[in-house]
């Protein structure tokens, strides 16, 4: 149950994450190196959840030849998210000893 509660909180972190990277002012390319890395992790996990999503739905309604590529699926998104959630973490954690720093 509390998976189901993290993955929920995951979920609206992510939300939150994509509109800062939209917000961010970019370059001349449109967008700054960092916005581009955090909206490339984003758009990673919306395609790994929705292959999984896809999986699942072929499984319940017994369509999936194969059940291990659910599996497979499922581990790609955990690590897919895993891997936003650390990149969120130490962008965080960069900030704050930025925000530390006397001038």
């Amino acid at each position: 149950m509390s998976s189901i509660i993290e993955r929920i909180g995951q979920a609206s972190q992510l939300r939150q994450l994509e509109e800062l990277a939209k917000e961010q002012p970019g370059q001349s390319d449109g967008l700054s190196a960092f916005a581009s890395i955090f909206q490339s992790a984003i758009q990673n996990v919306k395609d790994t959840n929705q292959d999984m999503v896809q999986s699942q739905y072929l499984l319940s309604t017994g369509q999936l030849d194969n059940p291990a590529s659910l599996m497979i699926a499922m581990t790609k998104y955990s690590a897919a998210t895993d891997l936003l959630v650390q990149l969120r973490n130490r962008a965080l954690d960069a900030y704050s000893e930025i925000t530390r720093m006397s001038i």
